[in-house]
Formats: structure tokens, sequence, C-alpha cells
């Protein structure tokens, strides 16, 4: 890793943003689970993207398909013949790698160890359904969450009535058994995606379509902060795209650790409704009430990593200053909108007045109560977690009805009064 992310990393364990999984037994390889501060920024991206694809288009709806199901699904998507990788294995220290990506195949790069012939490996994840595994059936955990959207489309159609083109997004979890791993929580075994599938007509100008969700995803991009500088896209030739896609780009984001691929967005044409039509026998064909045609759709599918976009979110908000670390995190994703101080802890007005203060703003937005220190150690401790607001209750609150107001990137400060708190806050993190 690079040492802008060793730092990310560090910050993320020592404030709680996310830690090693399974760390008191040593940890478990590429697997990590967020803590109370992590915990609130993913649930705050969640939201942010909730909103804007979801809730704010009249022709969009959402799900929450299951991680578990029926395997007929991954033999029709293609995904138990396709999902798989060419791998060599070390004799010796049983790693495995593509073969494209050595510099040198004649040995392991771990170990100098001798490689087997190349196989195939699934990336998928098996797991057995029943009480007795030899009388179990086969299943998966998903690969990606896009093929219950497909699975249940129909059932969409009929109970929202909805017309093509519109769109389902939802956001869950998916597994990939993955060859590499690494870089954080880059890329894990274990992850979250928040991923659209968008319905269009068989004859529809899919281009157009296509480019137009490419804008819109971009907009998403500038609502959470990231760097429009920091992005580049790559068109992916025929041979590399997924065999579903007829046209795909990978959205790169400048990381810590160079750019690499953060969201993407294909044309997976008819592919995954004709394949469930085939393998299951219920018709997927769409009725046009106006033309009277009927087709099976078309799909746009612009996809986003959770997890990646919350380690671009991370790389873009660390700044490092003179005298302290300061994560700029965007004020609606950050964990705390609001810190809450009494100048000193052993004064029991200035305290009631700041519980006081505390527990009116807690009802209306999530915020923290700090009274360990001096005032300037709380000021950069909550710096390092991107809070954008501290509130000091001191002498003057007491007579005055106000309060010491700073914000977290100028550190510039000012006194406003109490009763207008609430109004300030919710209109500059909402």
């Amino acid at each position: 890793m690079t040492d802008s992310l060793d730092k990310i990393v560090s910050l993320c364990k020592r404030r709680g943003f996310i830690f090693p999984g399974s760390e008191i037994y040593g940890g478990l390889a590429n697997t990590y689970d967020y803590g109370p501060l992590g915990v609130e920024l993913k649930n705050n991206l969640k939201q942010a993207w909730w909103k804007y694809f979801i809730q704010s288009r009249e022709d969009m709806t959402g799900i929450d398909g299951g991680i578990i199901l029926n395997p007929k699904i991954w033999e029709a998507s293609g995904h138990v013949k396709n999902f798989t990788d060419p791998l060599v294995e070390c004799k010796k220290c049983h790693h495995r790698f593509r073969p494209d990506k050595l510099k040198d195949t004649s040995k392991c790069p771990d170990c100098g160890g001798e490689f087997t012939d190349v196989k195939m490996f699934s990336g998928l994840f098996k797991t057995i359904i029943g009480p007795v595994e030899e009388d179990g059936l086969i299943a998966y955990l998903r690969p990606e969450t896009a093929q219950a959207i497909f699975a249940d489309y129909k059932n969409i159609l009929s109970s929202t009535n909805r017309k093509i083109p519109f769109g389902i997004g939802q956001i869950g979890k998916a597994f990939r058994n993955e060859v590499t791993t690494g870089n954080f929580i880059f890329r894990t075994y274990e992850f979250e995606q928040m991923e659209i599938e968008y319905f269009i007509p068989a004859d529809a100008d899919w281009n157009k379509i296509f480019e137009d969700w490419l804008d819109y995803m971009y907009g998403f991009a500038e609502l959470i902060g990231l760097d429009k500088k920091s992005f580049r896209n790559e068109e992916i030739e025929e041979k590399d795209r997924a065999f579903y896609s007829k046209r795909t780009i990978d959205i790169y984001y400048e990381f810590p650790f160079g750019h690499d691929e953060l969201w993407a967005i294909a044309y997976r044409t008819n592919y995954d409704l004709s394949k469930h039509q085939e393998h299951s026998g219920e018709s997927m064909e769409y009725a046009d009430d106006e033309t009277g045609k009927k087709y099976i759709p078309h799909v746009i599918e612009p996809t986003f990593g959770l997890d990646r976009t919350i380690l671009a979110l991370l790389g873009t908000a660390y700044t490092e200053e003179k005298d302290r670390i300061v994560l700029k995190l965007p004020a609606k994703l950050a964990p705390y909108k609001a810190a809450v101080f009494p100048l000193l802890r052993n004064k029991p007005e200035l305290v009631e007045l700041a519980q006081k203060i505390y527990k009116d703003l807690k009802k209306k937005m999530n915020v923290a109560w700090d009274d360990r220190g001096n005032i300037g150690k709380r000021y950069y401790s909550q710096d390092e977690i991107g809070t954008p607001y501290c509130i000091t209750i001191d002498f003057d609150s007491l007579t005055n009805n106000d309060v010491t107001i700073r914000d977290r990137d100028t550190m510039k400060q000012e006194r406003m009064k109490i009763d207008k708190l609430g109004e300030f806050l919710r209109e500059k993190t909402s």
C-alpha cells in the first residue's frame, strides 16, 4: 500500500470507521467490519444514493432481493458456466494467480515455486441448503445484485403498474471468490453494490439512454463531493467485456494507490430476460399498451461499488495541514453533523446547558457529545473524524443565550443564538 493509504487505514481503525475482520482471532484476509463512524458514513452514502437515483425520479423504483437465490437463476444467467478465471497455482505455497497479471510466468512471485498448468476456477461462493450436507441443494451466494431484479421484473410490473422505460434499483451485499484482493476495502470477498437495471424498448436509441445515464452518474459524483478531475472513463473492448454486455464503460477514479475502477455502466441488451424466459418457461415479454407490440425489454445497467465509493471519499477527504489532520467529508455524509462541548466539564451550569442543547439537536440529527481534555484537543479530534461544526457552551452562553460555533474546514468561529442552531445545521448539512 502507498503511504497515504496506510495513513487512511490507520485513521479508520483509530477513529472507528473500519476495522480488520475477526481481528481477535488473527484476522481473516481481506475482510473488514464497519465501526461506529463507518456505519454512519455508509448509511449516509446509501441514503444519498437512494434519494438521488430512486426517490427523486418518477421512472425508478426499488427492491431488496435475496442473497441466496434458486441456483437455476445462476445457470440461466450464465454465471455458473462463465464466471470463471484462468489461474495457475504455485505447487509450493498454493497461492493462485492470473497468468495475464504475472510479469514472470515461470515461477511464483511469492516463493519462487513452480506453477501448475492453467486451470479454470469459479468465482462463485457455494453453500448448501438443507440440514444434511450430502442431501442438500447446492446454492450460491450472489456474485451480483442484478439477477434478483430480473427475477422480480414481472412482479414489479404487475404490482406497480409501471410502464417502460423504467428502472429498478437496489443496494445489497454480493460475494466473489476473488483471485486478487487487497488495497484495503477496494477488493474484498464480501462487498456491497448499489445497482440499477433500467428497462428500455427493444427499438430504443440505447446509445442516447446510455449517455444520459452516464451524465446522471456524474451528477451523483458532484453531489457527494468526488473530484471531477480524478475521474477517467475506460471504454471496454469487445474481447474484454462481460459475456452479456454490448457496451461497457468502466469509470475509473484516482485512489491513493492509483487509478482503478470505481463505477461502471453497461448495455446488457435483452440477454438476461431472454435467458430467464428460456430456462424458466415464464414469458418475460412486455406488452406495449399504445402500440400493441410485445417484446423482451433491453437493459442499461449503472452499477456502483459502495465500499469503493467510501474509499474514494476517504481518499479525497483526507487532508494533512500544518498542525492537524482533517477529514473534509461533505457535511451531508459526515457521521456527525456537529459536536457539542461544555467549555469546562467541572462546571455544572455549563454542562447542564450543553446537555440541553445536545439533546435537543440529537432529536433532529446525529450529533456528538465531547467533554474530554482541553478544547483544542476536542476540536482536532472532531476534525479528524470529519465533523463539520463544533459548538462550545461557555459562561457568556448562560447570560446571552448564544454559543460559539466553529467551522471544520476554515476553523473560523462565530457567535450564534441557541435557538438558531437547528435551522443553521439543517441548512448546512442536509
